[in-house]
């Protein structure tokens, strides 16, 4: 797999900017179906960056290849194209969740370790409510996943269409900020209920590099 994105990404250095800016949309718009078998999708995406490159040769519009509406040829190819198996989507799920979680608990326990123990700032451990930690994990994984999931269809939409920097950053601030403001509104809102568990701060920088671990075992597997 790794062989054909690399031989993908030097071809398409060969196409001029015009038939480049048509392949690259098609290239995005088809990559981002999730649900598509991943090596059926590298290898149609190269059969066509091989055939523009044939019609750039001998001076021949993308048209003939793609037709006059790019977004329908590329909808037509999804269609052909077999589905992922189920345990290569929950592994796809599982580390994006893993990689949210180990970067967050990696960060944030770096901070506080260096703030309570270097500096003598912060408290060298941290109490944490069982049921509120669950309910905050649960609530950032959903709002992670309808975040990815709107700028990956916002990325798909774009395709093929001219899209000024006007409408991305209104994009930017509804699809991102107001929901990230609403979740951590709620999470610090959110009364303490359930059993109180007491640990030591560093122990979140070891978690987060634990789930960084695991999301790199499930892109290896996926």
């Amino acid at each position: 797999m790794s062989t054909l994105l690399a031989e993908n990404n030097e071809k398409r250095a060969q196409l001029n900017a015009e038939n480049k800016k048509v392949y690259e949309d098609m290239l995005v718009y088809v990559r981002l179906s999730f649900d598509k078998s991943e090596e059926e999708t590298e290898e149609v995406l190269m059969e066509l960056l091989d055939h523009l490159l044939v019609l750039q040769e001998e001076g021949r519009d993308s048209t003939e290849l793609f037709g006059s509406n790019p977004r329908q040829y590329a909808q037509e190819i999804l269609g052909e194209l077999p589905k992922a198996l189920p345990n290569k989507m929950m592994a796809l799920f599982g580390m994006g969740v893993s990689y949210f979680l180990g970067v967050y608990l990696l960060i944030s326990g770096l901070i506080q370790t260096i703030f309570s123990y270097g500096f003598h700032q912060l408290e060298s451990t941290k109490t944490y409510s069982l049921g509120t930690t669950i309910i905050g994990i649960i609530e950032g994984g959903v709002f992670l996943s309808l975040a990815v999931y709107s700028v990956f269809r916002y990325m798909q939409w774009s395709c093929f269409r001219e899209v000024s920097k006007r409408m991305e950053y209104l994009f930017s601030v509804l699809v991102l900020g107001v929901p990230a403001a609403v979740a951590f509104a709620m999470y610090f809102w959110l009364p303490s209920f359930g059993p109180s568990m007491t640990i030591p701060v560093y122990w979140l920088a070891i978690t987060g590099a634990v789930f960084l671990m695991v999301g790199e075992l499930l892109k290896r597997k996926s």
